[in-house]
């Protein structure tokens, strides 16, 4: 059961095993079909689709904050931690992406925590490559050098001047990071190194769903994948827009 379940938001209606409804195809009864357990599709991809969003939000969450630090400190400071900072982003470009990943949930441990650290700590160098880059646009800028000027400190333009400004970014940032998150996320548990088997995240389904599929139940994974396909891109379509809206170049049209 998921955490979100246990929370009291979304009922388990429809998750205990019912014998006499397994292998059903879609119906309005069961608009997912049921599963070799008699359980409803539909009621256990929300409640993995559930646990998937909240697992990706708080990843992408924690990305946003690796990023905007950051790109904060590179972009004020300069120098060599600037110089740093970039051989950092650099490296974790040249990495394979999902390779890292389960090496950092082995190194974790597992489990939604491992899942968690591992996508938190993969997905903040595109991010962060961008708001250093628009710190150091900001910092070009008079009112910035005028700061500097009369002794104000990196920490204080930082805070008074650099956050104001890519605020907006990084509110589009972790909208288009969480789709990512979201997929990447399943990707382990679909593979084996991420939620325990035990709680009903979407890659715990797809992966459940294959050694059935060959036998001409195509529901029980095309469905759950379908409304992950649904979820990823809605919210990948929500940050666009949102984007857009934020660009003084676009947001006029």
């Amino acid at each position: 059961m998921s955490i979100l379940c246990s929370a009291g938001l979304i009922g388990d209606t429809g998750l205990s095993p019912n014998l006499t409804q397994r292998n059903q195809p879609p119906s309005l009864a069961h608009p997912f079909g049921t599963d070799w357990l008699g359980r409803d599709m539909l009621a256990r991809s929300l409640h993995g689709m559930s646990l998937s969003l909240w697992v990706g939000m708080l990843a992408a969450a924690v990305s946003v904050v690796i990023a905007a630090v950051l790109g904060l400190v590179g972009g004020t400071v300069g120098g060599w931690v600037d110089a740093s900072i970039c051989w950092m982003i650099d490296l974790c470009f040249s990495l394979p992406h999902l390779v890292v990943q389960i090496l950092i949930a082995f190194a974790v441990g597992g489990g939604v925590r491992g899942v968690i650290v591992a996508v938190a700590l993969t997905h903040w160098p595109s991010l962060a490559r961008l708001v250093r880059a628009e710190v150091l646009q900001v910092r070009s800028s008079d009112y910035v050098q005028s700061s500097y000027r009369l002794g104000r400190s990196s920490l204080w333009v930082a805070r008074y001047h650099m956050m104001p400004h890519i605020l907006p970014q990084l509110l589009v940032g972790l909208i288009l990071l969480f789709p990512h998150a979201i997929l990447h996320e399943a990707a382990l548990s679909f593979i084996g190194v991420g939620i325990s088997p035990h709680l009903p995240a979407i890659g715990i389904i797809l992966a459940e769903s294959m050694r059935h599929l060959s036998t001409g139940y195509w529901w029980l994974g095309v469905m759950p994948g379908l409304l992950l396909l649904l979820s990823v891109k809605a919210f990948d379509w929500l940050g666009e827009n949102l984007q857009a809206l934020l660009n003084p170049r676009t947001a006029q049209e």
